[in-house]
């Protein structure tokens, strides 16, 4: 039974649009992750942006729960129904039906589609919802319906704003199986398992707690996929169905040993993870040492300790891998397309982990036998900083023996770097909290953007907003704010591309600068300063800046790059970030090694024979799919329509973008590869120039070149390299011998017993190669040697072949004469002092402490 399918057809048939699913790293800077269904309406649902054309939606959208406010992780493998990975079903209604609908869709599902008994059905309510109690008892017996409090049946987005009550459906699995004390309707037992949550949004909630009922309710519900599938097929947990065996079966082939529930944990946290791993790799998260990265990092880990614990100590999970590619590939491609990349970087991360493992268990089961109910917090640290081992690694470990960990030591332990243990990262998408756009979107559901065309264009000023981002009638000289046109030349930020600037003219009159262009919940809005008044409806031309020109060679050098690694270095290259400037470019790409000298010389070569063959650009509009099944690549996670532009450059480069970009290769000029470097475990990035900012950096160059041939005095810049390595050379060999010269000068000391004792003041060469000269000269020896340097004074003391005088303890008793301190080992030590007046009483002191331990 294909549940996706089955219920994202039903919905459609009811008149519901189809989402895809959004990417796991969500356009919202206040989630790590998307972790619910509703994600991806959450606008709609604030009311930041108007309901779309059709007010229905339905989805099945993947979600993680694994860092951050919302964290799974410690719970998964110990229960039948935690997740990190997870898929929620889902249908929307953006102040379309309402209650009446949401619950016949949902029982008509159920009970119709799925197949599930009405008899084994049961429903809460929010104890205030009597319309919804009401609605309900057409499908299920009033007995059958329980009335729930907030905590269970009330939902709200935040401390403000909408809210509403719940409504849930559970499946009753039979008293034959669960007859626990709390497995009753409505205790915590697991006989009754909820599998659909439906949340009636109507009420605005102000901060004085008041409910306000919406103009507009509206409709969020979710539907868990693994629960469901579970259910179906008879499994009392989530793990025994047909989405995570097969990877379960993997582990059992792995480890040779049968795979039992109650003592499976460990089986169910491989399974578990490895779905995450590789959706996360896919979706072009890679392994790192902060935010999403080191989420990913910690999955990893935790799924690896759980292997070795299986008794696997190589990499294993890049074969657990394929199987999830295989699986879940056909309703997820990208899945099947990266799979090369996925295993690559799986087996990588392992390498690095099982590489520290061992010493780490080994640090781990020292210091528990050393435990009785808490465990160190400073050996927590010592496994996370030196072996690898995140701290709710330690923490899983220790849960098996009712342990817990120090955390206030370990929290003073870890002190600056505890940032790595947080999700820190930065939001990609529109940070706005306030601003008037829903009013704009209302008005004015969209803005055409002519800049394709034309880089000049007269429009006429729909809206604009101050530098709040509100909505006012006019900006005076010196204001600043954001303007909309009603067709715009002004490319919005976007693939990378930095937005547009340029100039509002009136009458050949500059009336305003824009400094920047970009895309509010779909609207192209430039950010500009007034330097004269500009009103709402006034007719302007607007015109771009010639820099647009070194911004579109940057692009296209950059698609040419694009093609070219991937020729060179393998498909598995696959972009992973970008950015287009009018003076740079770079970009990220997957590779799971530094390039060498010789590759990025060559990639350089490649670029430019591209550059240099004069190709010309072409630009189609297309059906994605057909833009797709053509070869043209596309990024995931971009939004693409039905149409997609494709841009190409003859066979080289075919790519879909929005960007702009020159009508020929030629119009690029040099293109020069300015660094290459690493950006996270297999994802590698090269920066460049082109165009004029090339121009400069050539000139920039040869400027250093002329210069440096200056100050060498040489007409060929090698040649005077060489001339002066080889003056440094005699330098170093002249320094050498004067200070083997000088160190010889020293005398031959005295003999105290068997030992050769040496304390004097050394006049030139290196203290501490003296000592070592000294000490290789005899068997038995020690030396401390005093010398003066600008006021100042170092001493430094070695010992070979007796144990009765220390070197360590022998400058510390010697230093403070000098005004210093220091120290060492027992073989040598070494320190500093302030005053150089008392060498003589440091010196008498230091034979005085020789002679009363060795005579």
């Amino acid at each position: 039974m294909d549940i996706r399918k089955l219920f994202l057809d039903y919905f459609a048939s009811k008149g519901h649009a189809v989402y895809e699913s959004m990417p796991l790293v969500p356009d919202d800077p206040t989630l790590l992750f998307t972790n619910a269904g509703m994600v991806q309406f959450k606008d709609i649902f604030t009311g930041k942006v108007p309901a779309p054309t059709n007010p229905r939606a339905t989805s099945c959208q993947l979600c993680i729960r694994a860092g951050g406010k919302h964290n799974d992780l410690e719970n998964v493998g110990y229960t039948s129904r935690h997740h990190t990975l997870f898929e929620m079903l889902g249908n929307f209604s953006f102040g379309d039906y309402f209650k009446e609908q949401a619950i016949d869709h949902a029982w008509e599902f159920v009970t119709e589609v799925l197949g599930f008994s009405k008899e084994v059905l049961w429903v809460t309510v929010h104890e205030s919802d009597d319309e919804a109690f009401e609605l309900w008892q057409k499908h299920v017996d009033a007995s059958r319906i329980k009335r729930m409090g907030d905590k269970d049946n009330f939902w709200q987005m935040g401390d403000t704003g909408a809210c509403g009550p719940c409504s849930e459906i559970f499946v009753d699995q039979g008293e034959e199986k669960f007859h626990g004390s709390e497995d009753y309707f409505g205790g915590d037992g697991d006989r009754f398992l909820e599998i659909w949550n439906l949340v009636f949004m109507q009420y605005e909630r102000s901060s004085d707690g008041t409910l306000t009922p919406l103009p507009k309710p509206s409709i969020d519900t979710g539907m868990g996929l693994e629960r469901v599938a579970a259910l179906k097929e008879g499994k009392s947990s989530n793990f025994d169905s047909s989405l995570f065996m097969p990877m379960i079966r993997k582990v059992e082939e792995l480890t040779g040993k049968p795979y039992h529930y109650e003592s499976g944990a460990s089986y169910r946290v491989i399974a578990d993870h490895i779905r995450s791993i590789c959706f996360l790799l896919a979706q072009g998260v890679n392994f790192d040492k902060e935010g999403r990265g080191y989420v990913l990092r910690r999955i990893l880990r935790r799924a690896v300790r759980h292997g070795y614990l299986l008794g696997l100590n190589a990499p294993f999970l890049h074969e657990v891998a394929e199987v999830v590619c295989d699986q879940m590939g056909d309703h997820y491609g990208y899945l099947k397309e990266k799979r090369e990349h996925i295993k690559r970087l799986t087996f990588q991360e392992e390498e690095r982990f099982f590489a520290t493992i061992a010493g780490g268990m080994e640090v781990f089961k020292k210091e528990l036998e050393k435990t009785q109910s808490v465990f160190s917090g400073e050996a927590a640290f010592k496994l996370y900083d030196t072996f690898g081992f995140p701290l709710d690694l330690t923490e899983d470990m220790l849960r098996e023996k009712g342990i817990r960990v120090d955390l206030a030591a370990f929290e003073a332990c870890m002190k600056e770097q505890r940032a790595r243990a947080k999700a820190s990262w930065k939001g990609s998408g529109d940070e706005l909290k306030e601003g008037d756009f829903a009013l704009l979107l209302e008005a004015f559901p969209s803005n055409s953007f002519v800049g394709y065309e034309k880089e000049a264009h007269t429009s006429k000023l729909l809206a604009i907003l101050n530098r709040d981002y509100k909505r006012v009638s006019s900006l005076g000289a010196g204001e600043s704010g954001f303007v909309m046109l009603e067709e715009t030349p002004f490319y919005a930020e976007s693939g990378g591309q930095c937005g547009d600037e340029g100039e509002l003219r009136a009458k050949g009159r500059i009336v305003a600068q824009v400094q920047g262009t970009k895309k509010y919940f779909g609207l192209n809005l430039s950010r500009i300063e007034a330097l004269d008044e500009i009103c709402e409806g006034e007719t302007l031309e607007a015109v771009v800046s010639r820099e647009r020109l070194e911004v579109q060679k940057h692009h296209s050098a950059t698609h040419l790059l694009h093609a070219i690694l991937r020729q060179k270095l393998g498909d598995h290259v696959a972009q992973a970030g970008s950015l287009v400037e009018k003076d740079r470019l770079r970009f990220d790409f997957s590779h799971p090694k530094a390039l060498t000298h010789e590759e990025v010389g060559m990639v350089e070569e490649e670029v430019n024979r591209l550059i240099s063959l004069s190709i010309p650009s072409r630009t189609r509009e297309m059906r994605v799919d057909e833009a797709k099944a053509s070869g043209a690549m596309a990024l995931f996670g971009e939004k693409y329509g039905d149409l997609v532009r494709v841009v190409d450059f003859g066979e080289a480069s075919v790519e879909l973008c929005g960007g702009t970009h020159v009508e020929n290769s030629a119009h690029i000029g040099s293109f020069y590869i300015t660094k290459e470097s690493g950006v996270s475990a297999g994802v590698r990035r090269i920066e460049a120039v082109c165009g004029m900012a090339a121009y400069h950096y050539g000139k920039e160059a040869l400027q250093e070149i002329a210069e440096a041939k200056e100050i060498l005095k040489a007409k060929e810049l090698k040649l005077g390299i060489e001339k002066l390595k080889e003056q440094v050379r005699e330098l170093k060999s002249e320094m050498s011998a004067l200070s083997s010269s000088k160190s010889g000068a020293i005398s031959e000391g005295v003999m105290m017993g068997e030992t050769r004792v040496i304390v004097e003041t050394l006049e030139a060469g290196d203290i501490k190669n003296s000592i070592d000269e000294i000490k290789n000269r005899y068997e038995k020896v020690a030396v401390l040697l005093l010398q003066v340097k600008e006021e100042k004074v170092m001493l430094a003391a070695g010992v070979k072949g007796e144990d009765r005088i220390k070197a360590g303890a022998w400058i510390k008793e010697i230093a403070p004469i000098l005004g210093g301190g220091g120290g060492g080992r027992d073989d040598f030590a070494q320190a500093g002092g302030k005053d150089a007046s008392k060498t003589d009483e440091a010196l008498q002191s230091a034979k005085n402490y020789a002679l009363e331990r060795l005579a």
